[in-house]
């Protein structure tokens, strides 16, 4: 919402300082000029770029005009699911009994309660892959930590791939507003036997391919893949925030003490306080019950002792 409101700032501020200086409006309305732009960018883009690559443009360009999604409420909930399945994983008898829970995580009975994190597909294969390999035994911590900082390197470099494009269209944008420039200068040339008014508003038009070159540059496309380029670094980091807590758990720390180490590594402007988070898994963390053979459910556990 921020990079919609600061492309309409920006537009806004231009267009109103044009209109300020009592500019005639329907002299920046050049059809020909935007088509040589716009059409030479497209091609810029189908040229240089894999369809896999353009069709992550479109999600980065959506994702971007999007409210931002990974905020303290938000950390919240992914420490709240550690918790849950870490607290699930200790009452099993291990983090080999959670094998049916990463094999179907839809059908798990923790998972089940996070469906915002079933419906990230990316994330939730990350998460799953790595408790996999607990639950396989074929990884020690140490390994899974590397294997895991892999797996996040792989991502951020494919999230980048858009970035890329988008910044190799912005720059080609004021280029592209020059060549419609002087084709608009070739065609004043042809008229420069006729009159005055003639050529000054077809100079007028040349110019007006340079200035949409330039702003569409500057204003538009290079913020997007300026905000775009933030929103990976931020998933990245969030990527990392869940490597830090499966990684503590594996090397033998308790469940509050991993999602703890995991809160340590939110950036400080979205990180939730400790009360916040001991309140949240207090009040909100459901741990399913334990139906393991020979393994007492806290229900029965609770009616002995009160008996």
């Amino acid at each position: 919402m921020l990079a919609l409101l600061g492309i309409f700032l920006v537009l806004a501020a231009v267009f109103g300082g044009f209109l300020m200086e009592r500019g005639n409006p329907w002299v920046l309305m050049q059809p020909a000029e935007l088509l040589i732009i716009g059409g030479a960018g497209a091609g810029i883009v189908l040229a240089a770029n894999s369809p896999a690559v353009m069709r992550k443009m479109a999600r980065g360009i959506v994702q971007v005009l999007r409210p931002r999604v990974l905020d303290a409420p938000y950390f919240l909930k992914r420490l709240r699911m550690l918790y849950e399945v870490f607290v699930y994983a200790q009452r099993a008898g291990g983090i080999m009994q959670l094998e049916a829970d990463i094999e179907d995580p839809e059908k798990s009975a923790v998972f089940s309660n996070h469906p915002e994190f079933l419906r990230d597909r990316e994330t939730r294969d990350f998460v799953c892959d790595s408790l996999r390999m607990l639950v396989i035994g074929v990884t020690t911590s140490q390994e899974l930590d590397e294997l895991m900082d892999l797996d996040i390197e792989i991502q951020r470099r494919g999230r980048h791939e858009p970035v890329n494009a988008l910044g190799s269209v912005a720059d080609a944008l004021p280029g592209l507003g020059i060549v419609a420039a002087v084709l608009g200068v070739v065609i004043t040339m042809e008229a420069i036997g006729g009159s005055p008014d003639t050529i000054g508003q077809k100079v007028a038009a040349a110019l007006v391919g340079t200035f949409l070159g330039i702003l569409l540059c500057y204003g538009v496309v290079g913020p997007l893949a300026a905000r775009l380029e933030g929103l990976n670094d931020a998933h990245s980091q969030y990527l990392q925030v869940l490597r830090i807590a499966i990684v503590s758990f594996a090397r033998g720390a308790s469940p509050i003490l991993s999602v703890e180490y995991a809160r340590r590594s939110i950036p400080v402007e979205v990180r939730p306080t400790f009360i916040d988070m001991e309140t949240a898994l207090k009040r909100d963390a459901k741990i399913p019950a334990v139906t393991r053979p020979g393994v007492p459910t806290p229900e029965a556990m609770d009616a002995v002792q009160s008996a």
